[in-house]
């Protein structure tokens, strides 16, 4: 292991397992120790996403949070020390993974109970790949001033006292984390303070030794001497000894080995830590104290004198010239969290001042009040005219009471930086403190002078970086394309019909954007999902489309109720163009392709429509551009981004429609009574059609009925054809006369729903002040599905 130093100022750290209390106490030593930037890169929180707000002093931050540790890696390629918070039972898997990342440098385990096989394993990958592991069963480690692990070192008031918030001059490792803090806070009594300290952990395995950590420690220049606390069991000592007897370790040593009173035990005992048990003579206290000592460590007669070994040893370094002094600095005030200074009722007094004239003090005086020569004998004015009343028993004394203290106004103590308070909302697209808005850090100035469009914004706002100009080129032809598809959509009949009630421009968008979903515009982002997966998997277009059809599920993307594979979707074509031209690749979008191939063999209207388009070449945009990971992509499609596409597009159509009704003061629209008319006509026209296409077939079976019978004679299949065919007549002649049927009720239908209109009309002349105004506002309106294009 040896090396030097772990950690610096600019040292960060990936958190496994969010706890908020320890990552809130680094933090605040962070801004204790003054650091730049907070060491806490990332938390990885298995199963979620998103960020997690904290306080860096007085400001808030968001840190990102990963659902797994491969992730967190990838995105945090600087952050070098991982700090498992993980149960016992799954500290060993994640430490495993942790280690097994190129980026992941030091490993600390705080869990206690590892079992010990696992630990012996990362003991082994560490040594052999150059790394280091702390605990199992550690709280930490930390270097003054610069960076410290979890807990470590507890609250700020004890780093306070130890002076953790600045480096001192000693080296200092342990087994146990609570003594750690013990001899931080001795060693900051008698010398300048630590430079760093480390707690391996009381396992009886653990991940770094003590020696291993002297050696470290050796290597540092800035460390002058060493402390070392130890304890009895095991022989990890011993490798100390063995260390300085050898001449590596050339800076004093301090030891001590807890766990002396052990002798005093009749039996053998175990005590916190699970290495801390007495295996025999030589992993007693006192054996290992004794080697120490005998290979020139500074061992005290017992712990109570180990402050002043550690004491006499810097000041003998002092005194050589070998430690310079360290100026002494004040660290700042750590703003107390909001909700702890409201309950403790923190705040501060106010008082004034008494105003006093000449002139007012004579007439005081001559009416005969007591007034003093000055303001400075006031105070024994007061006190002689008190202590006159109480010698005359006038005064009774007042038991003392102590008053409540006046809380401080939240919006003045936040400013001065004695509390601080979380926000609400977490925004990581924009921010507008500055002295300009910035979309994703890219100020509003930088936006203009480039020349960036509107595909380039989306780009900031939605994908949080600036994509390559083919990506928003593409992202402006969407829209261009999308932004509206004529008034008898449904989206625009319902804004049509919204504008025509007389709302305003909010009302009728919402109402057109409100039918925007599965049937209608809502399709992308299910294009996209399930193009990818059947391309990812390697399915044939016969067993993508078959086994959707299995599920009882549309190919979306698939199918027009217009266009047909002879009359193509232009918008596709004009998509499709553009991306073979412009991107680098078009996989899912030729996928799409040939599946439009097997679909129109089924059907000429399966073709491929804009949803298809969009969805399968956004697919090929996010993979081709390289700057989108596979998890990104997913997430992108399973948030709904392109079908937002299709809103944001389709929205400028509707704006338009409403304007544009707005602009022709179009009255109140209102369904017009021809439309179920209508309806039944195209039913009449089809039943008709239907009994003269059966009555030609029957006639045309007739003749060749006739023709079989007179073949009759000379073969011997004519007579069962014959019988076949007269079967076949029969029945057609039973539907012809079924239709009949039917096409007679339709036209009765048809003569009632005439004299209902003609009533509606009679009553309309009335209510609309003369005859045939209905009838008049209905030609003009019109029916469903057709439209006035002025």
């Amino acid at each position: 292991m040896a090396t030097g130093q772990l950690f610096s100022r600019t040292t960060q750290a990936l958190f496994y397992n969010y706890k908020q209390l320890p990552i809130q106490r680094m933090l605040d030593f962070d801004f204790l120790c003054g650091r730049e930037t907070p060491s806490v890169a990332g938390i990885i929180n298995p199963g979620a996403e998103g960020f997690q707000k904290l306080f860096f002093g007085q400001e808030e931050i968001a840190i990102p949070v990963h659902s797994t540790i491969e992730a967190a890696c990838a995105a945090h390629p600087t952050a070098d020390v991982f700090i498992n918070f993980a149960s016992y039972r799954s500290a060993a898997a994640s430490s495993n993974l942790a280690l097994k990342q190129p980026t992941i440098r030091v490993v600390a385990i705080i869990a206690e109970g590892v079992p010990e096989s696992d630990t012996k394993e990362l003991i082994a990958y560490a040594r052999s790949n150059n790394k280091v592991v702390i605990g199992p069963a550690t709280v930490g480690g930390i270097q003054a001033g610069a960076f410290k692990i979890g807990d470590t070192a507890g609250t700020i008031d004890n780093i306070i006292q130890c002076k953790l918030y600045r480096p001192g001059s000693v080296g200092f490792v342990s087994k146990s984390g609570g003594m750690s803090n013990e001899l931080y806070n001795t060693i900051a009594r008698v010398t300048d303070g630590i430079y760093e300290g480390i707690a391996i952990g009381g396992d009886v395995f653990p991940g770094s030794t003590l020696s291993d950590h002297v050696l470290r420690f050796n290597n540092i220049p800035q460390i002058k001497m060493i402390v070392v606390l130890g304890e009895l069991g095991g022989r990890d000592e011993y490798s100390l000894v063995e260390a300085l007897k050898a001449g590596k370790i050339s800076k004093p040593v301090c030891a001590w080995v807890s766990g002396t009173c052990a002798r005093l035990f009749k039996s053998e005992v175990q005590f916190g830590h699970a290495g801390a048990k007495s295996g025999g003579e030589m992993e007693s206290a006192q054996a290992k104290n004794q080697a120490l000592m005998d290979a020139g460590a500074v061992v005290p007669t017992s712990y109570e004198a180990f402050e002043t070994s550690i004491k006499e040893t810097f000041a003998k370094l002092a005194d050589e010239g070998k430690i310079s002094p360290v100026k002494e600095i004040t660290p700042p005030q750590i703003p107390e969290d909001l909700n702890t200074a409201i309950k403790s009722g923190k705040g501060a007094k106010s008082g004034g001042e008494m105003e006093s004239a000449q002139a007012k003090n004579q007439a005081l005086m001559d009416a005969g009040a007591v007034v003093p020569t000055s303001y400075e004998a006031f105070e024994a004015s007061i006190k002689e005219t008190f202590a006159k009343l109480a010698d005359e028993g006038k005064i009774s004394p007042v038991k003392e009471i102590t008053p409540p203290q006046i809380p401080e106004d939240l919006n003045t103590a936040i400013k001065s930086g004695k509390v601080r308070a979380p926000t609400h909302i977490i925004s990581t697209i924009s921010d507008d403190r500055g002295e300009e808005p910035c979309y994703a850090g890219v100020p509003m100035s930088s936006i203009v002078e480039k020349g960036m469009g509107v595909g380039d914004v989306i780009s900031l706002l939605w994908f949080k970086r600036s994509l390559p100009r083919y990506c928003t080129q593409f992202i402006e032809i969407c829209i261009m394309l999308c932004a509206d598809h004529g008034p008898c959509v449904s989206g625009a009949h319902n804004t049509i019909v919204t504008a025509r009630a007389g709302k305003d421009l909010v009302s009728s968008l919402v109402s057109g954007l409100l039918t925007i979903g599965p049937r209608f515009g809502g399709a992308v982002d299910d294009a996209a999902r399930y193009f990818k997966d059947a391309y990812d998997r390697k399915l044939t277009p016969y067993e993508f489309v078959e086994s959707m059809k299995k599920k009882g599920i549309r190919v979306p993307g698939i199918g027009h109720r217009i266009k047909r594979g002879d009359n193509r979707d232009k918008r596709v074509e004009l998509l499709q163009l553009f991306a073979r031209t412009n991107f680098p690749s078009t996989k899912y979008m030729e996928y799409a392709v040939e599946v439009e191939t097997y679909t129109l063999s089924k059907a000429n209207n399966l073709v491929m429509n804009v949803d298809g388009a969009i969805g399968t070449l956004f697919m090929d945009l996010l993979a081709g551009s390289g700057m989108f990971t596979k998890q990104e992509i997913d997430e992108i499609v399973s948030i709904g981004y392109l079908n937002g596409l299709f809103v944001l597009a389709r929205s400028i159509g509707l704006i338009g429609h409403t304007f544009d009704q707005k602009r022709l003061k179009q009255p109140l629209y209102r369904h017009p009574w021809e439309d179920e008319w209508r309806a039944n006509e195209d039913f009449i026209t089809y039943i008709g059609q239907k009994c003269a296409d059966l009555e030609a077939n029957i006639q045309r079976r007739a003749l060749l009925i006739q023709e079989s019978e007179s073949f009759g004679p000379f073969h011997n299949v004519a007579p069962d054809a014959v019988e076949c065919m007269g079967e076949t007549q029969q029945r057609d002649q039973d539907m012809l006369a079924a239709l009949i049927g039917i096409l007679d009720l339709a036209r009765e239908g048809r003569t009632e729903k005439e004299r209902h209109v003609g009533l509606m009309d009679l009553k309309g002349a009335f209510s609309f002040g003369g005859g045939g105004k209905v009838s008049c506002l209905m030609n003009c309106i019109g029916v469903p599905g057709t439209a006035v294009y002025l």
